[in-house]
């Protein structure tokens, strides 16, 4: 315990985003362009995204937030009342409220106790006659084994869109995840993520057909975007209601902090695989299960670094929170799973029981923070800190 006499250190929020002169400049010259809502700048940061991805095939659509995009993918993929969509209890509620937007309904499965990620053996088991879609979630930046999902999904005849709002830059394989074998793929840009638009998402597909219908849909359902009619050589006033659309576009606003955060990403990437290994080294020898290593060649994008109190540990998971907090580190837990929450417990009359690998993983685990901004002496403050509150100061 530290004696008054010292000086109290500022509380260590459990997330920050880094933002520079470059996004401010570009941001205010939006401002000052006249043109705020989506436009010039939504559609380079599209382009750009693209060629992040390096497939040419790949068409991207920038949305207002994952959820959004989630919804469109789903919406465009025709899934509706009657159907099942399989994703895992570990998760954000986003990630399943889309599917009851459409009316369908939800099939959740436990995780891998290994990766925290769905457990792939249990997809298949949970498949019935109604199942259309499986969304598969990469868990706090670690890739699903994407390649066993999309072999499920080919031999069922299944849609597969994967969550990956924490799986930027992730890559299996060494391909890069939004470059897969699915029909879509969900990134967010949301405060917290590996880069930020402050809200915002991008839904990446090859498939045209899926990408025409989500860029009516994100607008209203207007057969042309704003940025085509108002830029056109004619004058062209007259639009088309083809469908009865959504709000999810993205500003330009949003778009300009996009453009030069999508080109530090890189760099977000190397400061973030560093601050995890520092504590994968740093708190090896405490009872803790520290998160899984992406394979060899493999980039984990370690958006969240999630610790597990492990069997032999003297304090419970609430201690352990209580303990950081007083030592002014702000910290998280990913996530009250869903058969937690009472809409989805009752709807779907979940137990605990149903799902143990991740309610075992729910009453242990603790998120840390892992933010670029870190300073190395913060992340020194959050071990020495970690260490304290097991009791190995």
């Amino acid at each position: 315990m530290s004696h008054s006499s010292e000086p109290k250190l500022p509380f260590l929020p459990f997330a920050l985003p880094e933002l520079g002169e470059e996004e401010i400049a570009e941001v205010v010259d939006t401002l000052r362009s006249g043109w705020i809502t989506t436009g010039p700048k939504a559609k380079r940061f599209e382009q750009a995204f693209a060629d992040f991805l390096g497939e040419p095939q790949i068409e991207c659509i920038a949305v207002n937030s994952a959820t959004a995009g989630l919804h469109l993918a789903l919406e465009a993929l025709g899934i509706g009342p009657g159907d099942e969509v399989i994703t895992t209890t570990h998760t954000f509620t986003a990630t399943a409220e889309v599917v009851r937007y459409m009316g369908a309904d939800v099939v959740l499965v436990d995780i891998d106790p290994k990766t925290m990620n769905i457990a792939i053996d249990q997809i298949e088991a949970a498949i019935t006659p109604r199942t259309k879609a499986i969304i598969p979630v990469h868990y706090a930046g670690l890739a699903v084994d994407m390649l066993a999902v999309l072999d499920i999904a080919r031999r069922h005849g299944l849609k597969v869109v994967e969550d990956a709002a924490h799986a930027l830059p992730t890559t299996l394989e060494k391909e890069l995840i939004g470059t897969m074998g699915s029909n879509a793929t969900v990134f967010s840009f949301y405060a917290n993520k590996t880069m930020t638009t402050g809200e915002g998402g991008m839904l990446v597909t090859r498939d045209a057909e899926l990408a025409k219908r989500a860029r009516v849909m994100r607008l209203h359902g207007i057969n042309r975007d704003a940025f085509d009619r108002f830029t056109a050589k004619v004058p062209s006033w007259y639009y088309e209601i083809v469908a009865p659309g959504f709000k999810y576009n993205l500003t330009d606003i949003a778009a300009a902090m996009g453009l030069h955060q999508l080109k530090r990403l890189p760099a977000f990437q190397q400061r973030r695989e560093a601050i995890a290994q520092r504590y994968l080294e740093a708190l090896s020898d405490l009872p803790l299960i520290l998160p899984p290593q992406a394979p060899e060649g493999d980039v984990h994008s370690w958006h969240l670094f999630v610790l597990r109190l492990s069997d032999d540990a003297e304090v419970t998971r609430d201690e352990f929170i209580e303990r950081l907090f007083e030592s002014g580190i702000g910290c998280s837990v990913h996530y009250v799973p869903l058969h937690q929450h009472p809409y989805w417990k009752e709807r779907y009359g979940l137990t605990a029981e149903m799902f143990p690998q991740s309610q075992k993983a729910y009453e242990r685990t603790v998120t840390i923070p892992l933010y670029t901004a870190m300073t190395d002496a913060q992340v020194e403050r959050v071990v020495a800190a970690v260490r304290a509150a097991l009791g190995f100061a």
